[in-house]
This record gives structure tokens, C-alpha cells and sequence, in this order.
């Protein structure tokens, strides 16, 4: 009886996966172990299922729009794009994009803040869809092995701003732009309209964020109407991803900050130039 009840949760699941998801996920190469896991936990049987919702909301929820995908080379190379949301939609939206849009398919891998793995479920979730913790030694380690690695410079302070603040990007952190002089990594400009409206912050309850070990807590328009916690809940906005092409970088990695921070305004002036097309050439926020 149980294994019947095992092999009938398991076909459940299997017809759950997207034969579209399944195809390209089994175009990529990977070094599994014995248990189907990567160095970096990754999962591919159980990422067929976690991306096959991703691509229904993809093309249902935010209907996104991929601009530019044909600039991502083969190989190692950054993806270094904006933040915003509330939730890490945008980065789901990105993978999502890069998964079932590029050619060949790229399986990117997410550096993900320290407090997202903390959370129950995405701290099972996050890894066996391949995205780490936002270290540098994991994110050498996956340059080094040629991945695609997704990279938000703004950080929290870009997800949790306030709506005041919507689509100006926040200080870019500096580590992103070290690595890819170390590793002699491709940046890819990453533009992506849509984020800032879906959870629009009014303000953010610093204190209950303490209270919680939140970095931020947003109180939206749907807080007053859902609650502080459903208030989160993210509408069904149109996003709309503009991919820029390869820039690369000479230099030391070690340099001074300040001359590190002059490349690293390069790829922020890009981004902003992708963010400013993308608005003026929407006509309304969901549709």
C-alpha cells in the first residue's frame, strides 16, 4: 500500500511538469552525484518541477517580455540587473526567462541574500533550483565552472524600497565587478520593468522588521485590505526584461575602490538606460 501511495504522489507530481520545462532542463549539462545532486545543490529532476510553475506564471501571471536574450554568450557570464519587488519575483522572471527563452537553455544560478534561506520552504526550494547564498567564494566557484550567475548589486536596499524610490536604482554593491576582473567574466546589463509595481511600498515598518529578523517589512495598499502579511501578495503586473550587450573589463581585481567604482557606474548607466527604455516604451503597467 505505501509504495502504491508513493508511485501515485509521484506520477501526480510528473504530470505537473511542463513538457517544454522537462526538454530544456535535460539540454543542460551538469555534474550530479550518486543522489542527482550538483556541488552546489543543485536538482534537476526537482527543478523540473518548481520551474514548470515558474514558466506557467512566466506566461499567465506577468506574461513577461524578453528582449535581448541572443546577447548572453555561451560560457561564464554575469547577469547584473536591478531590483525591486518586494519579493524576489525578478529574479525568478530572470531564470525563467534565460531557462526557456535562450539558446541554448541556461540553467542561471541565483545570488540569493542570507536571509532568504531562513525562510521555511525557500530554504529547500533556492538550492535544488541552483542558486546559492551570495558569497564570492560561491560565486567564483560557479564562474570558474562556466555557469551564468544572476547578481542584484542593489541588494535589499533595492528590493525593499519604498515606492518614492520606484525604478532609481540604489548604490551598486562593488563585488560583483572584482569577480568578473578575477575571473575575466562577460557582464550582461539587465533592465527589468514591471517589479516596482507589483508590491508598491508605501513605507517600511522598520521595527516589525527587527521584530520578524526581516531586512525590511513593506506595508502596501493591499495591507489594509489583506493584512500586513498577504499584503505582500504581488499583483499581476507585465514585466517586460531587456537584456544589454556583453561589456568586459580590464584590470586588477585588487584595484582601489574608487577606480572599481568607476566600472561598476559603467554597467549602472546601462541598466538605467534599459530601465528608462522599457518605461517609455510601455503603455500601461499590466498589459
Amino acid at each position: 500500500m505505501y509504495f502504491d501511495l508513493k508511485d501515485f504522489v509521484r506520477s501526480m507530481a510528473e504530470s505537473l511538469v511542463h513538457g517544454r520545462i522537462a526538454e530544456r532542463i535535460s539540454k543542460i549539462p551538469n555534474r550530479l552525484n550518486e543522489y542527482g545532486y550538483d556541488p552546489w545543490g543543485l536538482h534537476p529532476d526537482d527543478a523540473k518541477y518548481f520551474y514548470s510553475i515558474a514558466y506557467w506564471l512566466y506566461r499567465r501571471y506577468w506574461r513577461v517580455e524578453s528582449f535581448g536574450v541572443e546577447n548572453v554568450p555561451p560560457g561564464r557570464v554575469l547577469l547584473i540587473a536591478n531590483h525591486s519587488g518586494q519579493l524576489p519575483v525578478d529574479g525568478l522572471m530572470l531564470a525563467t526567462a534565460m531557462l526557456v527563452e535562450a539558446s541554448p537553455p541556461r540553467l542561471v544560478r541565483g545570488m540569493v541574500e542570507r536571509w532568504f534561506p531562513t525562510v521555511p520552504f525557500l530554504s529547500v526550494i533556492l538550492p535544488r533550483l541552483g542558486h546559492v547564498i551570495g558569497d564570492p567564494k560561491n560565486c567564483r566557484d560557479l564562474l570558474n565552472h562556466d555557469e551564468a550567475v544572476m547578481v542584484f548589486p542593489e541588494g535589499v536596499r533595492g528590493s525593499g524600497k519604498t515606492w518614492d524610490k520606484a525604478y532609481q536604482l540604489m548604490d551598486f554593491g562593488l563585488g560583483f565587478m572584482r569577480l568578473a576582473l578575477e575571473t575575466r567574466t562577460p557582464i550582461i546589463p539587465v533592465g527589468i520593468v514591471g517589479g516596482e509595481e507589483q508590491a508598491p511600498s508605501l513605507l517600511n515598518a522598520r521595527g516589525v522588521a527587527r521584530l520578524l529578523g526581516f531586512p525590511y517589512f513593506p506595508v502596501t495598499p493591499l495591507s489594509f485590505v489583506l493584512g500586513p502579511l498577504l499584503g505582500t501578495l504581488p499583483l499581476p503586473t507585465k514585466y517586460r526584461i531587456y537584456f544589454d550587450e556583453p561589456l568586459t573589463f580590464d584590470g586588477d581585481a585588487n584595484e582601489p575602490d574608487a577606480e572599481v567604482e568607476q566600472k561598476v557606474e559603467v554597467v549602472k548607466a546601462k541598466v538605467t538606460r534599459l530601465i528608462e527604455y522599457g518605461l517609455e516604451s510601455r503603455e500601461a503597467v499590466f498589459w
